[in-house]
């Protein structure tokens, strides 16, 4: 089932601000919360499907990406970033905070999202990575699953993650009693104030550990290489980059893992030239060649195909091969391949060569067309393209 559109799903315009885009997320989160529709299926999705939308369009850098790529832009080879890999308390630590409090006491009616209903302590967050993939033409043009290998944070095996030793246990924060904030109150000219920040002692955890695991060090977290499969669809441009949801840096003791970060890098190609989804081949013919016609192999991404070199065919001239270019990455077609035609001439001519090309000259066939001066080339090249 492919996705919404992003801007559709909030209900937004693609010119909305970054208060309208939280203002509409604001509202559908309301709207469609698990707390205020207990046991509707549909409005979970819906409520994964706006916090899926307010991430991407949220930030700067993926709406940019969104803007110019669509999904593909966004999404990742090992499930995509999207609330349909998020935990509904993934979304929550995430996002809960536009609603105010620590995670929003709009919810507090709703079971207590934000109150006691749901853990409001602090969830750990792991930090992005970024890797550069080189693609060659060929694996542009078909999608291509690439494997690379990445030195990150991962989760300590011998605790799972916990940070805690076998058989440990927690113990409740004394300084924040479990929660995981405090609360401090200060004098202003404008009366007391009071501002809620996260709990120095347990780094808004609410817990401690009795007992720290020593291969980790109660991190959670150890350096290893791990190998990671990036699905990249057809049609990718130099520059672009994907996110691959979870597969950056663990987080400590639990938390949400980061995201893996893939910016396409394209290789040159030794016969073809990009031009958006066209392809560009530059066909150098002899002079016979040109004048009698003939067969040529011309490369392309799928392989050599054949073509007839009509008799005749003028230097400047530029044939198209459709759909012999490169896919679109939002499925919108293919394009061309366009094969520029160019007459080799040599340089060095034998005594009997040069004899007989003085003759033809003298032909009536080898006097060149009024229309043939550079000028004349280039009018009749512009209108080609026009």
């Amino acid at each position: 089932m492919s996705k919404r559109d992003y801007y559709e799903v909030l209900g937004v315009s693609k010119n909305a601000s970054k208060d309208e885009v939280k203002k509409a997320y604001r509202k559908m989160a309301i709207k469609h919360h698990p707390d205020k529709n207990p046991g509707d299926h549909t409005a979970e999705e819906k409520f994964k499907e706006a916090a899926e939308a307010y991430e991407v369009l949220s930030d700067d850098n993926k709406r940019a990406r969104y803007d110019q790529y669509g999904h593909a832009g966004v999404n990742g080879g090992s499930g995509g970033f999207g609330g349909g890999g998020m935990t509904m308390d993934d979304i929550f630590s995430q996002f809960g905070d536009i609603f105010g409090g620590h995670f929003g006491s709009a919810f507090g009616g709703f079971g207590g999202f934000g109150g006691g209903g749901r853990s409001s302590r602090r969830v750990n967050k792991g930090s992005d990575l970024r890797v550069k993939v080189k693609l060659n033409l060929s694996e542009i043009a078909n999608g291509v699953e690439k494997k690379i290998k990445v030195n990150k944070y991962v989760g300590c095996k011998s605790c799972s993650g916990t940070g805690a030793a076998n058989g440990s246990s927690y113990s409740t924060c004394s300084t924040c009693r479990g929660s995981g904030y405090v609360n401090r109150v200060t004098n202003t000219l404008l009366g007391q104030m009071q501002t809620t920040s996260p709990c120095p002692t347990c780094n808004g955890e609410g817990k401690m550990i009795t007992d720290r695991c020593t291969s980790c060090s109660g991190e959670g977290v150890v350096r290893d290489a791990e190998v990671i499969a990036i699905k990249i669809p057809a049609g990718v441009a130099e520059g672009m980059q994907m996110s691959v949801s979870g597969k950056g840096n663990a987080a400590r003791r639990g938390g949400i893992n980061g995201d893996l970060l893939v910016l396409i890098e394209e290789e040159k190609d030794p016969n073809l030239t990009r031009d958006g989804n066209d392809l560009i081949y530059s066909l150098y013919l002899s002079f016979s060649e040109a004048a009698l016609g003939a067969p040529v192999e011309i490369p392309t991404v799928e392989g050599k195909v054949k073509i007839k070199i009509e008799p005749g065919t003028q230097p400047g001239r530029v044939l198209r091969l459709r759909g012999k270019g490169l896919p679109d990455v939002n499925g919108y077609g293919r394009g061309d391949l366009l094969v520029s035609i160019n007459v080799w001439v040599p340089k060095n001519l034998s005594k009997e060569e040069k004899v007989s090309l003085e003759k033809l000259g003298k032909s009536d066939n080898f006097t060149p067309a009024p229309d043939s001066t550079e000028k004349n080339f280039f009018e009749r090249m512009r209108s080609f393209f026009d």
